[in-house]
């Protein structure tokens, strides 16, 4: 798949043609934080760890034996003397303990900011903190028939299990960050040596998921030139058409400048959604009780982070994982006959791939059944003046390079089954915009990169409520209006009408 972003894909836009005109909102919901949904999440799993080995290190007990830890720990006969009750409040007293020394530890942060190493260090840190209190409290309290193998093997079983699932979790991260997907873009506001150097950082550590997308030039530096900063793509004007634009989710901000510039950017930071932070200064007062976060080995202060539902999206990418594996299981049978009837059908190759854009304008190969004749795309201009759709759309009802097999499939939307695939890898969801050519996407106003601020979909809004609507701007609001009121209730409900609309045949 390739990874290259939009703006090497699609011609450069003029900078005027991007300002925000009358009909174009660019607005979007303000937060004060990031939500910490992931955090709650590596928390629980960091409790249920516990209870687990918990219960394996009471199934293991020595003295009773599987068959009857179980049934004696709930009825309080396990442990004489009334112990299972000071055994609980330990190891509860162990789970808060772990929990908050890792949070201090910052096992919880969002960020990368650490090797696997240092990672690994730090987890072991943590259960070996909670471990050590664990003996302390143990020695303060009346719990001589305690057994100790289980608060041993406890504290061993919840060290190592810990460290090898963020071990396995990073790797699939840095899986995830090589096909250029999870990524953030950043724009580096400032052209001097702590930009080039905070530019060079973010190039060479790959596994902090940073895309560097260009210099922003600020002329109260006296520092830098546009000589020294061949990557400047706009000036401190236009900060954020340059944001909208390159779909940046980060600005960093590496030079002194006015406290009355930084507050409006950090307002304009809020209507445009984009994150912004500080590599720290003195900004009289505007920094001050926030905290210092790290980039590798940069730190920055973070002054505004828009709001992202983590679990939400967490739930939606596991559905989507789920649902497309096993479709393409079960629909295998189906895609073979359909591949042989295509084949057999008219000359040319089953599937037919074409090169579109996914979220923040990256790349990807959409794969589908063909439906058309070999040269179909040679052929668009003989049948451009068939064009049933305004605006950047094409589509025509009878279109005479549909073949007869082509026709069937589209009806039904067969055709689109192989993007199943394409789910499953996650360079789709079942639920999202269509995904754009990146011709159309040269023809778009500022408001409409808002489509691609979510992975496009095999269905969504447009499909099940406007198919047939030939208007582009019923399309594209329709679209906007997916990735702003976005929610998994809606994703269910854009699911059940789509198997009425696939039913109707009125994909044709």
């Amino acid at each position: 798949m390739a990874t290259s972003g939009v703006s090497q894909k699609i011609a450069v836009l003029d900078a005027q043609s991007l300002k925000p005109t009358a009909d174009d909102d660019v607005t979007a919901p303000s937060a004060s934080g990031r939500s910490s949904s992931a955090s709650i999440i590596w928390m629980c799993l960091d409790a249920l760890t516990v209870l687990g080995a918990v219960i394996f290190a009471t199934l293991c007990e020595p003295r009773t034996g599987p068959a009857a830890s179980i049934p004696g720990f709930v009825q309080g006969t396990l442990i004489q003397h009334g112990s299972v009750g000071i055994l609980t409040a330990l190891l509860c007293s162990f789970t808060i303990i772990l929990i908050l020394t890792s949070r201090r530890l910052l096992l919880y942060s969002p960020m990368q900011i650490s090797s696997i190493l240092d990672e690994q260090g730090r987890s072991i840190q943590a259960c070996f903190t909670a471990a050590l209190l664990l003996a302390g409290a143990f020695s303060l309290v009346k719990g001589e028939g305690i057994p100790r193998e289980i608060l041993l093997t406890t504290a061993a079983i919840v060290t190592v299990v810990l460290s090898v699932r963020r071990l396995l979790y990073r790797l699939a991260v840095y899986r995830r960050l090589e096909r250029g997907q999870g990524t953030r873009n950043v724009l580096i506001v400032g052209t001097g040596p702590e930009a080039q150097a905070l530019r060079h950082h973010i190039d060479s550590i790959r596994h902090l998921g940073y895309n560097f997308k260009g210099f922003i030039e600020f002329r109260g530096e006296n520092v830098s030139s546009s000589s020294e900063a061949p990557d400047a793509v706009s000036m401190l004007a236009t900060l954020f058409q340059s944001a909208r634009r390159q779909f940046i989710d980060e600005i960093l901000v590496t030079t002194p400048c006015e406290r009355s510039l930084l507050q409006s950017a950090l307002e304009q930071s809020r209507i445009y959604g984009v994150d912004l932070r500080l590599v720290p200064y003195l900004y009289d007062g505007l920094a001050w009780n926030r905290p210092i976060e790290y980039i590798g080995q940069f730190p920055t202060i973070p002054l505004h982070r828009g709001h992202t539902p983590d679990i939400e999206l967490a739930v939606k990418r596991g559905l989507d994982i789920v649902i497309s594996g096993v479709a393409l299981v079960l629909l295998s049978p189906l895609m073979f006959v359909i591949a042989v009837a295509v084949k057999f059908d008219s000359e040319g190759p089953i599937f037919y791939t074409s090169e579109r854009l996914a979220k923040k304008g990256i790349v990807f190969r959409c794969v589908k059944f063909r439906t058309m004749v070999r040269d179909a795309d040679e052929r668009r201009a003989e049948v451009l003046h068939m064009n049933e759709r305004d605006g950047v759309l094409f589509k025509i009802t009878r279109d005479p390079r549909v073949t007869r097999v082509g026709r069937l499939l589209r009806k039904y939307s067969l055709d689109e089954l192989p993007q199943f695939y394409n789910v499953f890898r996650g360079e789709m969801s079942l639920v999202g915009p269509r995904p754009p050519l990146a011709s159309e996407v040269r023809q778009y106003k500022l408001s409409y990169l808002r489509r691609l601020d979510v992975n496009p979909g095999m269905t969504g809004l447009w499909q099940v409520q406007a198919r047939r609507d030939p208007s582009f701007a019923t399309y594209v609001s329709l679209d906007v209006a997916y990735v702003d009121q976005w929610s998994l209730w809606l994703d269910v409900k854009i699911l059940v009408r789509t198997i009425a609309v696939v039913l109707q045949g009125t994909g044709a």
